[in-house]
């Protein structure tokens, strides 16, 4: 029975990469465009990748470090940004602690819809609305997201409207975040 369950979470976990690299493959790849667009479309900003929020779950309950999966895009396209965002905060089992290797845990998942953007030189502030669940669920909630251009070391700020414990303070560990001058 319990090779049966580790077996399990194993399955969940490739499972979870999986998704995640098919994610960032579609993020990465070019897009083919069909001629039709106007100069003022663009990308305001995409990547994804791997973080870890900064400090983890706190020190409320003992802390458990915290790791996401982040997928977005944002782009302009007639004068209307228009953009999708997710992800997925995965932690240890309970009671496993800090020690454990293992992020099985689905602790919040956050997929929204992005509707506004600005920049400031190599940052941008990408808001919308979400579905979200675990941590803070709830359909509808406005979002903002801050992301810092770079690659590994790179910051980036979640805030959802229905945690008191929001902002996340993420640092990206794997992937890549494109942020373009202008918006």
């Amino acid at each position: 029975m319990r090779e049966q369950s580790k077996f399990e979470k194993r399955w969940l976990v490739n499972l979870m990469l999986v998704a995640a690299a098919i994610a960032l493959a579609v993020l990465v790849l070019p897009r083919f465009v069909s001629g039709n667009e106007s100069p003022d479309d663009k990308t305001i900003a995409r990547g994804g990748g791997t973080t870890i929020i900064h400090g983890g779950t706190g020190p409320a309950g003992g802390f458990m470090p915290v790791l996401t999966t982040i997928a977005f895009h944002a782009e302009r396209i007639g004068g209307a940004v228009t953009g999708s965002f997710e992800c997925l905060a995965l932690a240890p089992e309970a009671g496993t602690g800090a020690k454990s290797a293992q992020f099985t845990v689905n602790a919040m998942y956050v997929t929204g819809q992005i509707t506004g953007a600005t920049v400031h030189g190599d940052t941008a502030t990408l808001t919308g609305t979400s579905n979200i669940t675990g941590l803070g669920a709830g359909s509808n909630v406005p979002f903002t997201f801050v992301v810092q251009r770079g690659g590994p070391g790179a910051t980036s700020v979640l805030t959802v409207n229905t945690l008191l414990a929001s902002p996340f303070n993420e640092i990206l560990v794997q992937g890549a975040f494109e942020v373009h001058d202008k918006d």
